[in-house]
């Protein structure tokens, strides 16, 4: 099976943000260090890996999202990213698009979303996904034959690695987070549920519908608590039903400008070498994007016999 790379870009465009010195700037004088650290992990990937078929998603539904329509103050624990940082994520999906990357992003969809949504697009053409993100959200999305990988910490794991790393099985991540909360997203889960409670029940019913429909029996649980458990859930059994439709990731959301199949396009060497000079990138990596980008031959030491041969060195 043929790899698809679907990278969550927002996650390490932050990550460069807070990362890289604030040295870099643009002729303007804004800074670009994020647009720096993101290019050198963006050709750290493509030298490692070498994607035929490439997905690069991008969060662009910061307050536009549809989960702030079902519930206004999803995220609402975020401060906005400031225009310093705003303005470099432009650069970073153009840098994207001059590698010849797919590059999704939508006002109404997140990552996730779009990620997941190009998974399942990609599924019935025989590819498997490679989700390159550390994010426990998308561990929801793993089929038998796909991967996560934090590229950070260059640890991967597959469908059955899920549960070791969370508690629970892939399939019933959305269900855990709408159980235990998930402070990041600013969704509260249902009062007094932890993550090892929502674990064991999980373990128990197998799924939160199945919990809410037989919580009358959580009571007689071995638990700690038990009781006030099916208590809680029985009166927040709606508040459930929405946590679950705020973690559970789309899989319908449109996929406007990638290429059928996801395939890589060819790259946009003038389009790389202008966005280089804007920002500034430095020469050896600029060279580095050119090559991945297939735009120059990687350089190698001459083979012996290619090797220029000079007289031997004789004493006087």
């Amino acid at each position: 099976m043929k790899d698809l790379y679907l990278v969550d870009a927002s996650l390490y465009v932050f990550r460069a943000w807070h990362s890289m010195p604030d040295q870099f700037h643009d002729a303007q004088g804004w800074p670009t260090n994020a647009v720096h650290g993101f290019a050198r992990f963006l050709v750290e990937l493509a030298e490692r890996e070498r994607p035929s078929h490439i997905v690069v998603a991008f969060d662009e539904a910061l307050d536009s999202c549809f989960r702030h329509t079902l519930y206004p103050a999803y995220k609402g624990n975020r401060e906005p990213a400031p225009a310093e940082l705003r303005r470099q994520f432009a650069h970073c999906k153009a840098l994207c698009a001059a590698l010849g990357f797919n590059v999704l992003g939508h006002r109404h969809y997140e990552a996730d979303d779009l990620i997941g949504s190009a998974l399942h697009a990609a599924r019935p053409l025989g590819l498997r996904g490679v989700i390159v993100s550390a994010d426990k959200d998308l561990s929801q999305l793993l089929w038998e034959h796909d991967e996560q990988w934090d590229f950070a910490r260059g640890v991967r794991w597959g469908m059955t690695g899920v549960k070791g790393r969370h508690g629970v099985e892939a399939h019933q991540i959305a269900d855990y987070l709408a159980l235990c909360g998930d402070a990041i997203d600013n969704i509260p889960g249902i009062t007094g549920i932890g993550a090892k409670t929502a674990a064991i029940l999980l373990a128990h019913f197998g799924s939160l519908d199945a919990l809410l429909a037989r919580c009358d029996e959580v009571a007689f649980l071995r638990m700690r608590g038990a009781a006030q458990v099916a208590r809680r859930l029985r009166e927040q059994r709606e508040h459930a039903l929405l946590w679950r439709q705020l973690t559970t990731i789309a899989l319908d959301a449109p996929l406007d400008g990638s290429v059928p199949g996801f395939a890589r396009a060819p790259a946009d060497g003038d389009m790389l070498d202008a966005l280089a000079e804007a920002v500034r990138l430095g020469p050896t990596l600029r060279r580095r994007l050119r090559t991945a980008a297939g735009l120059e031959q990687p350089w190698a030491p001459p083979q012996d016999d290619d090797a220029p041969h000079f007289p031997s060195y004789q004493p006087a």
